[in-house]
């Protein structure tokens, strides 16, 4: 009796249950939000260059893992990097 009650454990522990995949979400922006981060990235890019927003031009958009990079220049060639979260919230301007 013995024998079998250690035999039914032993199965029971070899058993694990199915491993859930966790998959990441991905936010997706539409084109409303990426009109407001256009326009966000135009702004912050004016302040730092100390012109018009309306002169700054926003020329590239990317996706990557976890973020979304918006590439520009300002009216004196001066280029930027807007960078933004996955959810489409702005994280920092970088000159290049």
């Amino acid at each position: 009796m013995m024998i079998a009650v250690l035999l039914g454990l032993g199965l029971t522990a070899c058993q694990t249950p199915p491993e859930s995949v966790q998959k990441a979400q991905t936010a997706k922006v539409g084109p409303v939000r990426s009109l407001d981060m256009e326009t966000l990235c135009k702004d912050e890019a004016a302040w730092r260059y100390n012109t018009g927003a309306q002169k700054i031009n926003v020329i590239g958009f990317e996706k990557f893992q976890g973020s979304y990079e918006m590439r520009g220049y300002t009216p004196r060639k001066e280029s930027f990097i807007c960078s933004f979260d996955a959810d489409g919230q702005f994280l920092h301007l970088s000159m290049r």
